[in-house]
């Protein structure tokens, strides 16, 4: 997979939040093989500074790349300046842009989105949009600047796998050449699976794998998964019929009087 221009060696990217415990986060995160990591600025920083700074060693100890997000950002403007201190923070130019527009459903403001993704792409981010399954949302972040679309499956955290299935499949078809990332509200691994499937790129998730029972297994089944979802997708999946069609041909079968 790659994106702005950096091959990733596998398709599937995990977050740092609501583990038990910063160590069995780390094991989550090698099970999982996840190429990228990402954290949250507010998030991150919450605990003070020397929180901060013991949990900003510990990231650095993962030897992956990170990727901020402006989680919880309501606004343009907070957006825009998380999304600097965080470039200053973790000393990279990727940013996962969160804009959100309605705090029950986590749902993003696409107009803020769009215009926070064009004012970042002028600064030189490369900019990871959290956005809904829209085409034309999808064709105005573009044109701001994104060369990676990351539409959510269904709201942050709900585990309700995949709520717009020709949503996302009609995205791929329009930008075959984009890369998409579905973001947001996977609940078990047939979810990620699903998604590749469809011709997805990759899967970003933190709550399925950080809440389950046995976080470290559960980040080997969602890396197991993605993996033959694309698997799935390459081989070209047999399209669903209305009627059956035999397995077993019927031309030289005998009759028997």
């Amino acid at each position: 997979m790659v994106l702005y221009d950096v091959e990733l060696p596998t398709r599937l990217m995990l977050g740092t939040a609501l583990y038990p415990s910063p160590a069995i986060m780390a094991e989550a995160i090698a099970a999982a093989d996840a190429s990228v990591v990402t954290v949250s600025l507010r998030r991150e920083t919450a605990g003070g500074s020397g929180t901060s700074q013991r949990f900003w060693k510990f990231l650095e100890g993962l030897k992956r790349p990170l990727l901020p997000n402006t989680a919880g950002c309501h606004s343009v403007k907070e957006a825009v300046t998380t999304a600097q201190m965080a470039r200053e923070l973790f000393q990279t130019d990727w940013i996962k842009l969160e804009v959100i527009g309605d705090d029950d459903t986590l749902q993003p403001d696409v107009f803020g989105l769009v215009e926070a993704a064009r004012i970042l792409s002028n600064e030189g981010f490369k900019v990871f949009p959290y956005m809904t399954e829209d085409l034309r949302v999808a064709d105005r972040l573009l044109a701001a600047g994104c060369r990676v679309l990351m539409p959510w499956g269904a709201p942050i955290g709900s585990a309700r796998g995949l709520n717009n299935v020709y949503g996302l499949r009609t995205l791929r078809s329009h930008f075959p050449d984009v890369p998409i990332i579905v973001d947001a509200g996977l609940g078990v691994p047939s979810h990620a699976a699903q998604a590749m499937e469809l011709g997805c790129d990759g899967i970003l998730l933190n709550t399925a794998v950080a809440k389950a029972a046995d976080p470290v297994m559960m980040a080997e089944a969602f890396s197991k998964a993605v993996v033959s979802g694309r698997l799935g997708y390459l081989a070209g999946a047999l399209p669903p019929r209305d009627m059956a069609s035999p397995s077993t041909p019927i031309a030289g079968k005998p009759i028997l009087d």
